[in-house]
């Protein structure tokens, strides 16, 4: 008996090492939102992972632009549809975000214009680019992708909240036009972030998710902007809109939660093992998603570029209502 009571006491012990070390892991420290810097230290609170962007450096707060108005390696860009003249971030430069767009050839700006574009406005192959506009980050997040888009990846940053949170936080503003010296950025296309009208009818629908970030009434064919209405088939439908939310106290528009985005798009089955296609009418709102979707972490996201504005007036291709 004493021997088999020895065993017993010997096989429970082993169980508890055993689950011990199955225990749930400590969570990393989370870098700040803004900075990424990490909160260390005493009895200070610690970001939780979960509440995190994971490529939260895509992102920038008033702080960090004010912080960085000045740094020469820095170029601020306001591209706000109008209100430039009337005032802006100090050092911003205005840019119209509709010259990126070649309207004949329904494609993004050709690489030697696009190049020429970006030269002319100081931009070197080291410049950070802050992005901003009225807030709801639109226009900004359409020339985050065509920079990204021409090899300039991780290099830019847009402001959340736009210059809405900039006059919210009471900040100083300005009338000048900084000079510009010419810079040296080369655009280097990568066919990897953007889809074509043909491959989009060779997409494996099982490695890659179709995302029609349109309105509902546009998804449904209700809402007619082109020849044709309705969506590509077995695309999921939602709206780009649904990433921003202006309900706080001072009610500039700002990103959602990395929690919450993430949920939403898990819902639909947008997960990042796979390939994801957003498409709007003219890829301004697709790139809105595009930034999004990596600020969340996704690594493989292609943008179709001509969009309904290309798929539905096209005579070879099929839609569904």
């Amino acid at each position: 008996m004493k021997s088999k009571s020895k065993w017993m006491i010997l096989t429970m012990l082993a169980v508890a090492l055993m689950s011990a070390g199955c225990g749930k892991k400590e969570a990393p420290q989370a870098a700040n939102a803004n900075t990424g810097d990490t909160k260390t230290g005493g009895s200070a609170a610690v970001v939780k992972a979960s509440d995190t962007y994971p490529n939260a450096h895509l992102l920038a707060d008033v702080k960090w632009a004010e912080e960085h108005a000045k740094d020469g390696k820095v170029k601020i860009f306001d591209v706000r549809a109008k209100g430039y003249e009337q005032g802006h971030i100090p050092g911003a430069i205005a840019l119209n975000s509709g010259l990126l767009k070649d309207a004949k050839n329904n494609t993004i700006l050709a690489t030697e214009p696009f190049t020429e574009l970006f030269q002319s406005l100081g931009v070197n192959s080291d410049t950070t680019v802050l992005l901003y506009d009225e807030g709801n980050a639109l226009n900004a997040t359409r020339v985050f992708y065509a920079l990204e888009y021409y090899g300039h990846k991780d290099k830019v940053k847009v402001l959340n909240g736009g210059y809405a949170a900039w006059a919210s936080a009471g900040k100083d503003v300005s009338t000048d036009k900084p000079a510009v010296t010419k810079g040296n950025f080369v655009a280097k296309p990568n066919d990897k972030l953007v889809t074509t009208k043909d491959q989009i009818k060779e997409l494996n629908k099982q490695q890659c998710v179709l995302l029609d970030v349109r309105s509902a009434k546009e998804y449904t064919g209700e809402d007619v902007r082109s020849q044709k209405g309705g969506h590509i088939d077995q695309a999921v439908n939602k709206e780009w809109s649904d990433a921003v939310d202006a309900s706080g106290a001072d009610g500039v528009p700002k990103f959602k939660s990395y929690k919450d985005l993430k949920a939403a798009f898990d819902q639909i089955g947008v997960v990042q093992d796979k390939t994801v296609v957003p498409y709007c009418q003219t890829n301004v709102r697709g790139a809105h998603t595009y930034f999004t979707l990596r600020l969340l972490g996704f690594s493989d996201i292609r943008p179709y570029e001509g969009s309904w504005a290309e798929w539905g007036n096209a005579a070879d291709t099929e839609v569904v209502k």
